[in-house]
């Protein structure tokens, strides 16, 4: 009997002795979890963060302030040409296109012979002159000898004027067919008997490159029609439409950048220099812009984005880092607690200079705002929001 009852208050001990440890490894196990894991949130926009975390993240906040921001106006245009930089060829006198070596978008130099025609009437208007010329040398001296006779009275006044007369034709009829020899590139002063020549060149009266060939060899042309298009690039322009609310903000000299839609990231710098006072019947005016550095690329007619950035103002801004973008909304973290955080909606304004504008900025005067690695707070946020599997 004390045998079993010996066992029985040992078999009891051990249990005891059982049950108690097991209590302390069940808290030793629990009190390092503690530390590791954030208390639990209802709100699905709230985070907390253990001290742990809170020293990994590197999340600095700072209370919403004013800073100097340059609104930034976003315009729209088209490249254009003034009409001194954009000249159209043509052939005073007509013709038939002999040779041409143009092409859209080749480079051409002042000088530089761009055409030859060919025509009768090329040939017909030096023999004109010509003749007309030696018409004049006759009339030259028949008129200084009837001259001379009417002083010794040898001859009357009438024949002396009527001499006097056909020089003064034949020296307004040669003169004027000289011109016309001028406007087909021929020197009259070289032209004799021995360089009359069918063919006349045509000859570029500006550097700058080929915007357009209407013809083609062979073609007749008229004086009316245009055979080539020629734009001078050193003063080619971007034309930009702005509203009339905004036209006083703008000023001559102030600069921009350029993009095409094409291309947005090479940008094209330049500057204001003329704003038309003239306001169009849609509230529209027209600001003319140079470029800093003429580009091949820009063509008349390009439509082109421009960004220009008006006087800086005071605006309640925070640092570009601060703002999370999900879901296609922007967002930022307020700091509620030592280690917790709240996701609130913001509407964003101007940017300049790596600050960003609250519009909505009467939701948190006075309260921190996290502004750096906000992006590690919503992170951690939707993970942890994600129901575990």
């Amino acid at each position: 009997m004390q045998n079993i009852f010996r066992i029985t208050g040992t078999t009891a001990g051990c249990r005891i002795a059982i049950l108690f440890l097991s209590l302390q490894l069940l808290g030793c196990s629990r009190h390092p979890a503690t530390e590791e894991k954030a208390v639990p949130v209802n709100d699905s926009d709230v985070i907390t963060l253990t001290p742990a975390q809170l020293k990994n993240a590197g999340i600095e906040t700072a209370v919403l302030g004013e800073q100097q921001l340059a609104t930034v106006l976003r315009l729209n245009g088209k490249i254009d040409v003034p009409p001194q930089s954009l000249v159209s060829v043509s052939v005073p006198l007509g013709g038939y296109l002999k040779t041409s070596q143009l092409l859209p978008g080749m480079q051409v130099r002042k000088g530089e012979v761009i055409a030859v025609m060919e025509d009768p009437r090329y040939v017909q208007l030096q023999q004109d002159y010509l003749q007309a010329k030696a018409k004049l040398q006759y009339s030259e001296l028949d008129f200084e000898r009837q001259r001379d006779l009417n002083q010794s009275q040898a001859s009357s006044d009438k024949v002396m004027q009527q001499a006097q007369a056909e020089r003064n034709s034949l020296r307004i009829q040669t003169t004027a067919l000289a011109q016309q020899l001028r406007l087909i590139n021929i020197n009259p002063e070289r032209l004799n008997e021995n360089t009359i020549t069918k063919s006349i060149s045509v000859y570029s009266p500006i550097d700058g490159f080929v915007s357009k060939v209407n013809v083609n060899i062979g073609k007749y042309v008229t004086p009316s029609d245009v055979l080539f298009e020629l734009i001078n690039p050193s003063d080619i322009h971007l034309n930009l439409k702005v509203y009339e609310k905004d036209v006083e903000r703008l000023s001559i000299g102030q600069r921009l950048v350029a993009y095409t839609n094409a291309n947005p990231e090479q940008k094209h710098s330049g500057e204001i220099i003329l704003i038309s006072r003239d306001i169009s019947s849609d509230g529209i005016s027209e600001v003319h812009c140079h470029f800093d550095q003429y580009d091949r690329s820009l063509l008349p007619g390009m439509y082109m984005n421009a960004e220009i950035a008006t006087h800086a103002t005071l605006a309640y801004a925070v640092p570009e880092q601060s703002i999370v973008n999900f879901e296609g909304k922007d967002f930022v973290f307020v700091r509620q607690a030592q280690n917790v955080f709240r996701m609130y909606a913001v509407e964003l304004g101007t940017a300049d200079n790596g600050f960003v504008q609250i519009v909505n900025h009467d939701a948190f005067e006075g309260k921190e705002l996290v502004t750096k690695n906000a992006y590690t707070l919503l992170m951690k946020l939707k993970n942890t929001a994600e129901p575990e599997e």
